[in-house]
């Protein structure tokens, strides 16, 4: 097999595993609320350690999900794990799923920020213009004054910030710290909080109630298994592209099943958070930095599938 059939075999499994992350989140929306989110979020956190046997290296131990070269960063992505989950959950549930969609895509921009506070690193005059076309995108999409802001606003905001928090953790370890120990922090993180904070309400889910559930945890665990693999086939920047294409399926399954509909305020501030997005993806590959991945995961591992780790090449190429 050429190397440029294997790269395209790599960019279709992107696409293919930010569809899966699409009909994940779009689980959360059928619940419409009818399940605690911090209950959707254990549930989902249970099922995604169907991706743990995928995500162990040949040479890893189990005690790894564990083990970390730097504990007080393992917490902190222990709790922007659980943060980033349980704000993702209550998005989908308060928004339309373009609008979450638009606040999630914030991601990026959160990066970059992050990256100059804690990471020092330089950042020149395009990666700002990328922020900026970004948050003006979102001014758009929310016209602030004009209609009225929600909880699911801010919680969208939240989650953007949390799995931001969590790539900069990333980027700070480094390819040394096993791909096992980062899923583990921000899967226990999401276990432990979530099922604390549920104690106080839990409700026994209808038959259909359970599926969406299973839905959203196995297909979010099948979306990171799909990507780590298209990560294998391609390189990194032609794996973080495609998730943009979540945009498009949320505004089919807003259109279809959700009654939700998109205006043309709202279609330009996608068009420019989607713009901004892309621009930054551009300048990280050039900085061969860990790229940001899907953000619509609700168990926000998704950065994990793409990122090398110790004695391995970033996306190689066969």
């Amino acid at each position: 097999m050429t190397a440029a059939s294997t790269t395209l075999r790599g960019v279709l499994v992107a696409f293919a595993a930010y569809a899966v992350f699409a009909f994940s989140d779009a689980s959360i929306k059928a619940l419409h609320g009818t399940v605690p989110s911090f209950q959707v979020a254990f549930t989902g956190a249970i099922l995604s350690l169907a991706a743990l046997p995928f995500i162990k290296g040949p040479g890893d131990s189990w005690l790894d999900i564990f083990r970390t070269t730097n504990r007080p960063l393992w917490l902190v992505r222990f709790a922007a794990g659980a943060t980033g989950a349980i704000a993702s959950i209550i998005t989908f549930t308060k928004l339309p799923m373009a609008e979450a969609f638009c606040l999630l895509f914030l991601l990026p921009s959160f990066v970059t920020i992050l990256s100059v506070i804690f990471l020092k690193e330089d950042v020149r005059w395009q990666r700002w213009a990328a922020v900026i076309v970004g948050f003006l995108g979102v001014l758009v999409v929310l016209r602030p004054g004009f209609r009225e802001l929600s909880v699911g606003h801010l919680a969208a905001t939240i989650g953007a910030i949390a799995a931001a928090i969590a790539i900069v953790i990333l980027r700070k370890l480094g390819p040394a710290e096993k791909r096992l120990s980062l899923y583990g922090a921000s899967l226990l993180g999401t276990l432990i909080v979530s099922g604390l904070l549920m104690l106080s309400q839990v409700v026994v889910p209808s038959l259909q109630q359970w599926l969406f559930l299973a839905s959203y945890g196995l297909l979010g665990a099948a979306g990171n298994v799909m990507l780590m693999t298209a990560a294998r086939l391609a390189p990194a920047t032609l794996v973080a592209t495609p998730q943009y294409s979540q945009m498009i399926w949320a505004i089919a399954f807003g259109y279809l099943f959700f009654n939700d509909s998109v205006d043309l305020p709202m279609a330009l501030g996608i068009i420019l958070i989607i713009c901004s997005g892309l621009l930054t993806l551009i300048r990280e590959r050039k900085r061969q930095v860990p790229l940001p991945a899907a953000v619509a995961s609700g168990d926000a591992q998704s950065q994990i599938a793409t990122t090398p780790v110790e004695g391995e090449a970033e996306a190689p190429m066969r």
